[in-house]
């Protein structure tokens, strides 16, 4: 092979290494993606927890941004502080009331450009209320092809939520001041896509 084909092959892998993700369906793959939370405890520090199980797909469209859709559902049981009695109390009726809310569900309403990134807005549905949001999303990776061949790229989102709109409204007020649990509460997600193969 001539140095100049070797070299037009390295420009080529190069160009396709760094386009934005193709237009289809691609799936969260639940193995590598999580969503984080931070709560303030007692005014004086901050607690961080995760939900180790989200699943749902993106369906992106290039060509125009705003007809892209996201659809998630996060596995409200999996919720991990790595505390055992703190993660019982989150499940309990006091917070995320597992027993009878056993998902938290985001569908998308609008994807829009915002710098490098977007700005998603959609419903938030947390122990059966359903509020509006709004996630600051980075960037998509440049993508990545997987041993299996598979197409990869991923993202990370946040946003910030007071828990009292949803109905978490369990708290102690302390002797000095102040309560035990903040009522706003950060959330980033981490996500790795797969783009689903076409049939």
């Amino acid at each position: 092979m001539s140095r100049f084909s070797r070299g037009t092959s390295w420009a080529a892998a190069l160009l396709l290494l760094t386009l934005p993700a193709s237009a289809g369906t691609w799936n969260i793959d639940t193995s590598h993606s999580s969503v984080q939370f931070a709560v303030r405890h007692m005014m004086v520090s901050t607690v961080r927890g995760e939900f180790t199980k989200v699943t749902g797909t993106v369906e992106l469209d290039e060509s125009d941004l705003s007809k892209s859709r996201i659809e998630a559902t996060i596995d409200a049981t999996t919720v991990d502080t790595r505390e055992p009695k703190r993660d019982a109390h989150l499940k309990s009726p006091d917070f995320f009331d597992v027993a009878n809310n056993p998902t938290i569900a985001f569908k998308s309403k609008s994807v829009a450009k915002a710098g490098a990134g977007f700005k998603v807005t959609g419903d938030l549905t947390l122990r059966g209320v359903t509020k509006e949001v709004v996630l600051d999303v980075d960037p998509l990776s440049d993508q990545i092809k997987d041993p299996g061949g598979n197409l990869r790229t991923g993202t990370t989102a946040r946003t910030k939520i007071n828990r009292k709109d949803f109905g978490v409204s369990w708290n102690r007020a302390l002797d000095a001041g102040g309560v035990v649990v903040s009522d706003e509460v950060t959330i980033t997600i981490d996500v790795e896509l797969i783009q689903r193969k076409q049939q």
